[in-house]
């Protein structure tokens, strides 16, 4: 049966998935994509009619989708020897071999092409064998599945990529607890969702300086806002009433003249402008701890789940979804555990119940944000009917939340103050 899909009848979605340095600091991605109700990675012949949509999703999504951080994109058998992988910059993309490739001549002299043509390759789940071993002579970076790997047989892999010159990366990495051994045991790189887990601490109470944050965070997110009392909060940080200042002075904005007062900067901005900056803000300062980079987590998932809300007539509870997306990852950057973090944030119940993992309204579009971080496409495809959200609109939706967080990180708005 011919192939009748068309550029307009694919649903194209990509996700995320971080790649991280021992210092916790942004390396790269692993790119998730799917075609409709597939994975991109699709049989020779149907691979080869769809070159074009992939061509044109790769080179204008990807590089949006990495901030131009190497993407490692899942190669099948076919999509390697089919030299597929050529489709995407050199400079841009490491083709991730599955461990379903077996070294075969055809795989090998794909390889050679590949290395030759200046791309790099990535060993997916690497198991040491005499048969798979010839690949190591092409790899960039060989990943390890830490859960189904054994500690000792960790440590050989690590030292034999070490031998030949190849970084190693430790990939399902959970807990924080993981991530010691993995650094003890001398990976080079962390793939997981390790920092979505805080270590177990026994402090229930936060420095004074960081309750004011939690005060200024709940009053911007009150059902009614009184602008008094966030003015009153401001005056306790000299720090965040700077970043006030410095982001509505900002070209973005393009006011004429220069903003000095707090009074006069919150009255500019209006409500709901505000209520989100000070969202924004307040959440990176809580996390002044932490690298800038694992701040995108929080506030990827915040403008997703406002987006979400608006697509499905939540619009006017669009707000406490964000609210939502920021505090998901609260325990990690406060170190501190969720019911700590929620005992000292009074927030809806709604959000409660959803950063709980209790049944709720809210608790369905943070699912859809899971899933679609996760790469889990079919639960996606199920969450996404219960709630009457349409599909097709997700890649557009998170997309759209990749740029935000890159425009509002780029532009110094929740860094450490500099000098003017």
């Amino acid at each position: 049966m011919a192939d009748t899909t068309t550029k307009e009848s694919l649903i194209r979605f990509l996700a995320r998935q971080p790649i991280l340095t021992p210092e916790r600091r942004l390396f790269g991605y692993e790119i998730l994509a799917r075609y409709g109700p597939e994975n991109y990675c699709r049989e020779t012949n149907e691979a080869q009619s769809n070159v074009k949509v992939m061509d044109e999703l790769f080179l204008m999504g990807i590089r949006t989708m990495t901030e131009g951080l190497p993407a490692f994109v899942n190669c099948t058998r076919e999509f390697l020897v089919g030299d597929l992988l050529t489709l995407m910059p050199c400079d841009l993309v490491v083709g991730e071999i599955l461990e379903t490739v077996k070294p075969d001549k055809e795989v090998l002299a794909a390889c050679t092409r590949m290395k030759d043509a200046g791309y790099r390759l990535a060993l997916d789940d690497y198991i040491d064998s005499p048969e798979i071993r010839p690949l190591l002579e092409f790899a960039d970076f060989v990943k390890i599945d830490v859960l189904t790997t054994r500690y000792e047989e960790q440590e050989r892999l690590v030292r034999l990529c070490h031998t030949h010159g190849i970084p190693a990366l430790a990939e399902k990495v959970e807990t924080y607890q993981q991530f010691q051994r993995c650094k003890e045991i001398g990976y080079d790189y962390f793939q997981g969702y390790f920092f979505c887990r805080p270590q177990m601490v026994k402090r229930k109470s936060l420095p004074v300086n960081k309750a004011v944050y939690l005060r200024l965070l709940q009053a911007a997110n009150e059902h009614e806002f009184k602008i008094g009392l966030v003015a009153e909060q401001l005056k306790k940080d000299p720090a965040i009433s700077y970043r006030l200042l410095r982001y509505l002075n900002s070209p973005w904005f393009g006011f004429r003249g220069q903003i000095n007062s707090i009074p006069y900067a919150l009255t500019l901005l209006g409500e709901l402008a505000l209520r989100k900056w000070i969202s924004v803000v307040a959440v990176a300062a809580l996390g002044d701890s932490v690298s800038a980079d694992l701040l995108r987590l929080p506030l990827l998932r915040a403008m997703f789940c406002e987006q979400i809300a608006e697509q499905i007539g939540m619009a006017d509870e669009a707000n406490d979804l964000f609210l939502l997306g920021l505090l998901s990852v609260m325990d990690v950057l406060l170190n501190m555990s969720m019911e700590d973090v929620l005992a000292q944030l009074p927030v809806n119940g709604e959000i409660t119940h959803a950063l709980r993992g209790r049944p709720s309204r809210y608790r369905s579009i943070f699912e859809i944000v899971l899933d679609y971080e996760s790469g889990t496409w079919e639960q996606l495809s199920e969450a996404s009917r219960e709630i009457g959200l349409k599909e097709e609109l997700l890649p557009e939706l998170y997309l759209h939340s990749v740029t935000w967080v890159a425009e509002v990180l780029n532009d110094s708005v929740v860094g450490d103050p500099v000098e003017p």
